[in-house]
């Protein structure tokens, strides 16, 4: 039988953003809500650029021995320095590019038997399947393109990944939940464990979104220590942490956003500044709780669609792992 705190806990983190039920606004109502659309494809096609993105930065000193399958290589992670005023992350790009470092990540991911072809999922309940990118392992029935036919080749890539539901992402999640071994997956994970610690051990993923903040508003004190750990945990475990930045302001001063965007230049990894893609769209993407995004579908070929803030953020997820794996591959 649970106890009492242990309820009131639960009920506190499902009255955040995150609902039991991810159907707050149906389709139609969006729909009707949207204006005629004449707004182009959120994002350019064009093949990204894999050089560093800070080049300002010194880049972590690299360990002159080759990695080995035995004796994997430490990863260096970089001292971390403030480098954003407090709104300097507004004019960042929205699609990440890559530093030196994420080599460095993936190649120590590979020496400690992570899957390439493998990423996970850590968040609340945006960050499972029904709402983050499921469809893509269900078939091209489930998904149409349109313009951004590059973007098969990741989809193809990932396959598995996409409808999997991640040990370290469920509704009411935070920064803190997903470090304690009380909100672990007792059917999976061992003693002890935390979902983060689970989830990398079980899946063994090469790439990690992480899509955290909303439900971190009452505990804005412990969110940037909790995501260092996060961050580091995920280094040291040779896998590339994909940081974004979310949607709302619950908190009132877009304090997360501006965190998590200095992280990710602290530990130079990759960014998806998912509220810079937001800002063109009706009512910034948001519903009007100002909590939840609006409802759409991944028909990429369809502007009304386009317009509404999940079709956008899967768009964009899949535009950002495809550039961060093709430079860890040193692909074109």
């Amino acid at each position: 039988m649970k106890s009492p705190h242990r309820i009131l806990l639960v009920c506190m983190l499902y009255l955040t953003a995150c609902s039991a039920n991810p159907a707050v606004i149906s389709p139609e109502i969006v729909l009707t809500a949207v204006s005629t659309p004449t707004m182009q494809p959120v994002l350019p096609t064009a093949e990204p650029s894999v050089a560093a993105v800070y080049p300002t930065r010194p880049v972590a000193t690299k360990v002159a021995t080759e990695p080995s399958p035995t004796q994997p290589t430490p990863t260096e992670i970089a001292s971390p320095t403030p480098t954003l005023s407090p709104d300097g992350w507004k004019i960042l790009p929205i699609l990440p590019e890559v530093s030196p470092m994420v080599k460095d990540i993936y190649l120590r991911g590979l020496a400690l038997g992570n899957n390439p072809q493998a990423f996970a999922k850590i968040g609340d309940c945006g960050s499972t399947p029904s709402w983050f990118l499921g469809d893509f392992d269900r078939g091209p029935a489930f998904y149409s393109l349109g313009e951004y036919t590059n973007l098969e080749s990741v989809i193809q890539e990932f396959q598995g990944s996409y409808a999997r539901t991640s040990l370290a992402a469920k509704s009411g999640f935070n920064v803190s939940s997903i470090l304690s071994p009380f909100w672990a997956d007792g059917t999976q994970c061992l003693p002890n464990e935390t979902p983060l610690a689970c989830e990398v051990r079980v899946h063994k993923p090469m790439y990690a979104f992480v899509m955290l903040g909303t439900n971190d508003v009452y505990h804005l004190d412990s969110f940037e220590p909790g995501m260092r750990k996060l961050i580091e945990y995920l280094i040291e475990n040779g896998v590339i942490p994909i940081l974004s930045t979310k949607a709302d302001n619950l908190e009132g001063n877009e304090v997360v956003n501006a965190t998590i965007a200095r992280l990710a230049l602290e530990y130079e990894v990759p960014l998806l500044n998912y509220w810079q893609a937001l800002q063109s769209l009706p009512d910034q993407g948001l519903q009007p709780d100002k909590a939840h995004i609006t409802y759409g579908s991944n028909r990429f070929d369809d502007p009304r669609m386009l317009e509404t803030g999940w079709t956008v953020r899967n768009l964009t997820s899949l535009q950002a792992l495809d550039i961060v794996w093709r430079a860890v591959k040193s692909q074109p």
